[in-house]
């Protein structure tokens, strides 16, 4: 008897430290909150998980993740065909939330300013420099706004916000389009650089005058003033959960990779700089073991975690979305 419990004992201390695992992750900075959430729930739900997310930007995360440094990778943007083909083993892309990004600003005195979308790109490439322009004022009869230098602040990291801020900058104006363009990390005309939306963040709640670009939660966590953006279909809106569920309904059919933008979107109250963000994993993991939590962690998040979202301001996946999410992961090997 004593021997078949010793046995017993073995087994289930075998099948404990099968799946203990360390699992190293990189990327944007946009989801952290959310992630740091999920890994630690996931972690404390199963001992023996040690999950370690290093927020250092989409650009980080998609160079650690596409030469096999880290076990997953994190990005707002989706990887592009030259990466993919470049990467160390064939990666997917699985949608994770939407957030979206909002320009808030440091204007003494001011807490609500209404951004045209040509208004907003002037002022990135350093055509409107000052808070009292006649441009702003015509937007914001009801304001009044000092004649007070804009301080333009940007990411100075290779950024997936910066990306989104910029598909949406390249939409909505030529000037943009065909200047610096969409990417993550453009030659900025104007402005100052801050590390993350945390460093921009930081910025534009030092700086009075400053104008910057950040996920939401950075903006509510800072106390930071956002303003309302015109949207496609002319109206203001001011970034909400369902602002970004909105503009994520003008997807007609997702794309099997999933990598679809939904800024500019059309709707009447779409919220117009809006996206999905990503984690980055190996359609067949080089480690089995590693592979088997990561997809346990995967469904977890759409399954459970999802549920989560709002509360840090983001907005979960639609369920068609969701629901093929996880076939997705299934799939994985």
């Amino acid at each position: 008897m004593k021997k078949t419990f010793a046995i017993a004992g073995m087994l289930i201390f075998a099948l404990g430290n099968a799946q203990a695992q360390k699992l190293t992750g990189a990327g944007a900075t946009f989801p952290q909150p959310i992630y740091e959430k999920w890994f630690a729930e996931y972690s404390a739900a199963h001992p023996g998980v040690e999950i370690n997310y290093q927020a250092i930007g989409s650009g980080g995360g998609v160079r650690q993740m596409t030469a096999g440094l880290v076990d997953f990778g994190a990005s707002d943007m989706p990887v592009t065909d030259e990466q993919l083909a470049a990467s160390k083993t064939k990666l997917t892309h699985i949608p994770t939330v939407m957030g979206a990004v909002v320009p808030s600003f440091n204007v003494p005195g001011v807490t609500d300013i209404k951004f045209s979308p040509d208004v907003l790109a002037d002022i990135y490439l350093g055509k409107i420099n000052n808070w009292s322009d006649g441009r702003i004022a015509k937007d914001n009869p009801n304001e009044k706004l000092p004649n007070l230098k804009i301080i333009v602040v940007h990411r100075s990291d290779g950024s997936g916000t910066t990306y989104i801020f910029t598909d949406y900058l390249s939409k909505v104006s030529s000037d943009w389009a065909n200047g610096p363009g969409r990417g993550a990390s453009p030659s900025w005309p104007v402005g100052v650089g801050g590390k993350g939306n945390p460093g921009v963040a930081g910025l534009v709640r030092q700086l009075p005058g400053a104008i910057g670009y950040v996920e939401l939660l950075y903006a509510l966590q800072n106390h930071i003033s956002y303003g309302d953006v015109k949207n496609a279909a002319g109206n203001w809106e001011k970034a909400s959960i369902d602002g970004v569920t909105a503009a994520a309904a003008s997807i007609k059919q997702m794309p099997s990779d999933y990598r679809v933008s939904i800024t500019n979107a059309p709707g009447a109250t779409a919220y117009p700089i809006s996206s999905f963000t990503y984690l980055l994993v190996p359609l067949k993991f080089p480690d089995p073991a590693k592979g088997k939590v990561i997809k346990d962690m995967l469904s977890w998040i759409i399954n459970s975690g999802e549920g989560e979202a709002a509360g840090l301001s983001y907005a979960p996946l639609p369920k068609s979305v969701a629901d093929k999410v996880l076939k997705t992961v299934y799939s994985l090997q």
